[in-house]
């Protein structure tokens, strides 16, 4: 481990934050309006972790303990209560300890793990020319520039956004602390049968 945050604002969502990754988000729930302006004011990160038990709106939801440090890049109010950020993952944490406000803002210490090690990759590799085509194809909005075809890392990141995968496999690739282990998982998904 690397360090960590002592008080973390967390946001359950039904889905999956990667480093890099972008995550457009409406907001309109007191505690997460409260929770973005202060990251705005303080230039701090909140947490976005996967549901486990529970939903989005209403009562605090039970999240996995491996999520991921976004940053709010961009926002607007295009209406009166309502908030649209933009959030940018940054890198993995993993909740200790976890604690509910009175009003119903998850706070947690997390610990950052050390950041995963990278590996080369050339065009050649199956999840490359896949996602190379995916963004080439109108996928291009859904990605933050610069495009790192040649990162290990990154590709298998994005690969895991964009392929029709479950919530929990997402999961499940995200707390893989190898970047390389997490793409022949990928390759395995993305290579037709009997290659």
């Amino acid at each position: 481990m690397s360090g960590g945050i002592a008080d973390l604002p967390l946001f359950p969502l039904r889905t999956v934050l990667f480093p890099g990754g972008r995550l457009p988000l409406r907001l309109f729930e007191q505690r997460y309006l409260t929770m973005a302006k202060a990251c705005l004011r303080d230039e701090s990160p909140f947490g976005v972790c996967l549901i486990r038990e529970g939903g989005e709106v209403g009562a605090p939801a039970s999240p996995y303990e491996v999520g991921c440090l976004a940053r709010i890049s961009a926002w607007d109010m295009p209406q009166l209560g309502v908030l649209q950020v933009l959030a940018l993952g940054t890198r993995r944490f993993r909740i200790q300890e976890r604690r509910v406000q009175a009003d119903g803002l998850a706070r947690a210490s997390v610990a950052l793990p050390e950041e995963e090690a990278d590996a080369a990759l050339d065009g050649t590799d199956v999840c490359v020319r896949i996602l190379r085509r995916a963004i080439e194809s109108g996928g291009e909005a859904l990605v933050e520039p610069p495009l790192r075809y040649d990162s290990a890392a990154w590709v298998g990141a994005r690969l895991a956004e964009l392929l029709p995968l479950s919530p929990e496999a997402r999961q499940r690739l995200l707390e893989m602390d190898s970047a390389a282990d997490r793409l022949e998982v990928l390759r395995r998904l993305v290579r037709p049968a009997g290659q």
